[in-house]
């Protein structure tokens, strides 16, 4: 026997009507996933660097390198990369079809972004409301995306350079693949420290990101 219509909107309205969470259990399992193959690719990164150096004055330690050595770091990188790969495609349709996006980094001021700045110069980087991502975390979260979508397309150029030749004409050659993979890199370490400095200076954040945070019972400025 089917549903009555008054029965399917009682229900509909009780699940609108449920308090989410800031961080849905999807969102925590991308991150935390992500999260892993980051860190395994950029170490692992690090290694086939080390083999075939781009800047002769930039080597990294074998204390920090994933692999004993350029072929092991190599298996390390691509079994990382297809988690990556599946992980962000899914965080990308998840971001984009809930609106989480649109809510979360939307809209970028510049006098927000100036305010946001100044504010940290003087040391005031408190955060009561998680809920709200202020201006400079915005840019951040989508140079972020940004570097990972980049990272992706000139590893693939830089992997498969004869099945993907137009990529790495696009790129300016296979050296140039391997200096947009390079500061691709660049900018996602660069963004991990900032990530992490913040989540100890402001431990709620990590707490949040573990548990789901605070229920969302409004919408305010387009966040919920």
């Amino acid at each position: 026997m089917s549903a009555s219509p008054a029965i399917i909107r009682r229900i509909v309205t009780q699940r609108q009507m449920k308090p989410k969470r800031l961080h849905p259990w999807p969102v925590r399992v991308m991150h935390w996933a992500n999260a892993v193959a980051m860190i395994t690719m950029i170490g692992s990164g690090w290694g086939i660097y080390d083999d075939s150096v781009i800047f002769h004055f930039v080597y990294f330690p074998k204390s920090i390198v994933i692999g004993s050595w350029a072929a092991e770091s190599l298996l390390w990188h691509l079994a990382a990369m297809w988690l990556l790969v599946v992980n962000g495609a899914a965080y990308l349709v998840y971001g984009f079809a809930t609106g989480r996006f649109r809510e979360r980094l939307l809209p970028i001021r510049v006098r927000d972004i100036v305010a946001t700045v100044r504010d940290t110069l003087h040391l005031k980087i408190a955060h009561e409301d998680l809920t709200v991502y202020n201006a400079v975390q915005k840019v951040l979260y989508i140079v972020a995306i940004g570097a990972g979508v980049s990272q992706v397309v000139s590893g693939i150029a830089i992997w498969k350079p004869i099945q993907f030749s137009g990529l790495i004409s696009l790129l300016g050659g296979f050296q140039g693949a391997r200096l947009v993979h390079f500061a691709g890199m660049s900018i996602l370490v660069g963004f991990l420290l900032v990530h992490v400095a913040l989540a100890l200076l402001v431990p709620q954040t990590l707490w949040a990101m573990l548990t789901g945070g605070p229920h969302l019972t409004r919408r305010a400025g387009g966040h919920r």
